[in-house]
C-alpha cells in the first residue's frame, strides 16, 4: 500500500509539472509578440558557445545569477553604447526572466542594424526549469535565481528563488 501511495504521489507531481509547463507556454504565447526571432532553450544550450548572450534584466537580478558568459546590458537604462564593440552580424541571443524585456531589447538591436538577433523563449526561468546551470558573480554555479517578484516567481519550479 505504501508503494502505491508513493507511486501515485510521484505521478501527481509529474502531471503538475507538465501542467505548469503548458500553462507557462500559454502565458508566453500571449506575451511574446515574436517581433524578434525566438530561440528555444534546448537550441540555445547547444549553441551557447557560438553566440553573444545579453542579459536584459536589471543589475540586481543579474548579480544573483545569470547564464554563463552572459553580458549584462539591462533594460530600463539600456543603451546601444554598451554593445558598440559587437559587430552587427554577430549571433546575439537576448534573455531576461521570461522573454518580454529581452524581446524589447532585441527590437532595439534589430532597429540599430544588428542582423542576427534572437530572443530566448522562456528566458532564464525556462533555462533553470530545464535544469541548466546558472552562475553567480564569481562565475560559480548557483541554485539562486532572481524570480523578479512573487507573482512571476510562480513560473520558476527549480532552484532557490530570490526576490
Amino acid at each position: 500500500m505504501k508503494k502505491i501511495i508513493i507511486i501515485v504521489l510521484v505521478l501527481l507531481q509529474s502531471f503538475a509539472s507538465i501542467a505548469q509547463s503548458k500553462s507557462f507556454d500559454v502565458l508566453l504565447r500571449g506575451l511574446i509578440k515574436k517581433t524578434v526571432p525566438i530561440i528555444k532553450v534546448q537550441e540555445l544550450k547547444s549553441k551557447s558557445a557560438e553566440v553573444v548572450l545579453l542579459d536584459a534584466r536589471e543589475l540586481e537580478e543579474f548579480e544573483v545569477s545569470h547564464l554563463r558568459n552572459a553580458r549584462y546590458v539591462g533594460f530600463n537604462n539600456f543603451s546601444l553604447e554598451v554593445i558598440k564593440d559587437i559587430p552587427k552580424t554577430t549571433p546575439i541571443v537576448v534573455y531576461c526572466s521570461i522573454g518580454v524585456r529581452s524581446e524589447k531589447i532585441g527590437e532595439k538591436l534589430l532597429a540599430a542594424g544588428y542582423t542576427n538577433v534572437k530572443n530566448c523563449y522562456g528566458s532564464i526561468f525556462e533555462w533553470v526549469n530545464q535544469g541548466n546551470e546558472i552562475v553567480d558573480m564569481q562565475n560559480q554555479p548557483t541554485k539562486k535565481i532572481h524570480a523578479y517578484n512573487k507573482k512571476w516567481g510562480v513560473w520558476v519550479n527549480k532552484g532557490e528563488k530570490v526576490y
